[in-house]
């Protein structure tokens, strides 16, 4: 089975969700085929260290992850994610290479100059995250074997092709920019000082603990910058808002056309309408939206790879 992951920005936590569904109903994820957020967190998984990734995101409750990228005027995009990539990245895992990870995958770029949609799937991770992860405007673009390339969703937000490339019986897909809206209101956001910490997650979070400490006023810093040299409004949209609902807007156009010309065997599209793409304080709900839009589809799952479908447990 072939398993791809769509891009989303903050709600691309719905991964996490669909893939411990997966794996708690021992459904084997045999190649990973990611775009953006979807090629980071299909990495990690591939690497072992979903859970890692899960601890992270529940402790930063989402609101400290954007300010890990710092402010670059000017340049060709606000923000660097060059450094930050590599330390969100390996304060998880220490694989460096494709070659390395668990399972294959593939991760979608765009060719800057050529508009062409570039699969990375071989050679060093990080510059391959780098560039599937580069939103126009927003990160700078990434060099990768001499060519210039940025977020692989300007031209394939659900890469469905790559996953078909590899033979798989059964291509399931999770796309998270359709406009379906939440099952829920959202969560309201829950302070620090409530949070609980999970035991092995304090051991082993020195690094975590001093990245914290040292971007704690970063999120302001970054937006009070913005404001005062873009002369912003009050009442102005902020400009992340504005790119990032532009990108939405187009990836999911993009997405549609797509998914009619290639279709994947299964689409599951977690209830994602009510979050915007830089909401990264609504981790617990997009975890558990992905959790439930494969629960969903577990029959036509298990009748296409052939697997029995599990009665509920009598008490």
């Amino acid at each position: 089975m072939a398993l791809v992951l769509g891009s989303g920005s903050s709600r691309g936590w719905a991964h996490i969700g669909a893939i411990e569904a997966l794996e708690e109903e021992d459904i084997p994820i045999d190649f990973i085929s990611g775009c953006s957020v979807g090629s980071y967190v299909g990495a990690i998984y591939a690497s072992g260290s979903l859970g890692s990734l899960k601890d992270f995101v529940l402790r930063m409750n989402g609101k400290k992850v954007f300010s890990y990228f710092d402010v670059v005027f000017p340049r060709s995009g606000l923000l660097d994610g060059a450094k930050k990539v590599a330390e969100l990245f390996s304060m998880h895992t220490d694989v460096k290479d494709f070659s390395q990870l668990n399972i294959p995958m593939s991760m979608v770029a765009t060719d800057l100059h050529h508009g062409e949609k570039v699969v990375l799937r071989s050679g060093q991770l990080l510059p391959a995250l780098r560039a599937t992860m580069s939103v126009p405007g927003l990160f700078a673009p990434a060099r990768v074997k001499g060519r210039w390339l940025v977020d692989g969703g300007v031209v394939d937000p659900v890469p469905v092709g790559p996953a078909r490339a590899t033979e798989a019986d059964v291509v399931i897909a999770v796309d998270l920019n359709s406009g379906i809206t939440s099952r829920r209101m959202r969560k309201p956001v829950v302070e620090e000082a409530e949070m609980t910490v999970p035991e092995d997650a304090e051991a082993k979070s020195e690094l975590l603990t001093k990245l914290t400490d040292y971007y704690e006023t970063a999120e302001a810093s970054f937006k009070a910058k913005v404001n005062e040299l873009l002369g912003r409004e009050e009442d102005m949209p902020y400009i992340i808002d504005t790119v990032m609902t532009s990108i939405n807007i187009m990836q999911e156009r993009i997405t549609r056309i797509n998914l009619a010309v290639d279709p994947p065997d299964v689409l599951i599209q977690p209830r994602l309408g009510a979050l915007k793409m830089m909401d990264f304080d609504q981790v617990e709900l997009a975890i558990e939206e992905g959790y439930i839009g494969v629960k969903e589809k577990l029959e036509d799952i298990r009748a296409l790879l052939e697997m029995p479908i599990r009665k509920p447990i009598e008490e």
